[in-house]
């Protein structure tokens, strides 16, 4: 299971950067994991638009779905081009009508899933955990059999993360504030709360993504390592976990 980081700016991409996006990929299947502003352009470093094999999306705020209007056209062209009539899923939840409505187009299909129950979707098995956050917004738990990701999405603290993450063999957080400060309002963590999150889960490796605009992000994770003693990243275009 390989996971690389497309996007991971918060409410906006920064110059060259996206918001929100990852692909996630496992034998030869290829599962991208939100699609935020500017993560078309920066996927096609990796993939293809063709080679896509399904898309999941955690809500229906813009910096996690900006670019779904784009993909679509992006694959009615490639369609075009090549003569095929291959249609792209597109898994959302059903909460916001609208939204999972804009999932659907000429050659992609919005299917809902139950975050009650778990999804098979290529090689991974996927459990879902509703946030805190202004709009609906699940937290996915991603197995291929072998190792566990665990990507919060967005989300303020919340203790039912610990055990949703427990043993995972890599965690994404939302860390849009530093320490001190309060994101609980926004629907956001702090470091110092991603990284309470790391340790009592137990898991083995943090990522910090939904990163600031403001301040030197490296702080974040200077400020994680006072609380999880375990590998910390920070996230970055490009960014490769195995």
């Amino acid at each position: 299971m390989k996971l690389t980081v497309i996007g991971y700016w918060g409410g906006y991409p920064a110059a060259d950067g996206a918001t929100s996006s990852y692909l996630l990929e496992k034998d030869n299947f290829s599962l991208l994991i939100d699609v935020g502003s500017g993560a078309l352009s920066a996927l096609q470093r990796h993939k293809t638009v063709s080679e896509l094999d399904a898309v999941i999306v955690s809500h229906y705020h813009h910096d996690h779905i900006a670019d779904v209007g784009v993909l679509q056209y992006a694959r009615l062209v490639q369609n075009n081009v090549t003569g095929r009539e291959k249609v792209l899923p597109i898994y959302g939840h059903i909460e916001d009508q609208h939204g999972f409505a804009s999932l659907t187009h000429d050659y992609t299909k919005g299917i809902a899933y139950d975050p009650k129950q778990s999804l098979e979707v290529g090689p991974f098995t996927i459990t879902f955990l509703k946030t805190k956050h202004p709009v609906p917004c699940y937290a996915m738990r991603i197995t291929d059999g072998e190792n566990v990701l665990v990507y919060t999405a967005d989300s303020s603290y919340m203790p039912e993360l610990i055990s949703f993450a427990k043993d995972a063999d890599l965690l994404v957080t939302d860390c849009n504030y530093y320490a001190g400060l309060d994101g609980s309002k926004a629907g956001h963590m702090t470091s110092e709360e991603a990284a309470g999150i790391a340790s009592d889960a137990n898991v083995k490796s943090l990522l910090l993504s939904h990163l600031p605009q403001f301040g030197d992000t490296n702080q974040l994770v200077e400020e994680a390592r006072g609380i999880f003693k375990g590998e910390i990243n920070l996230a970055a275009k490009g960014f490769t976990w195995n």
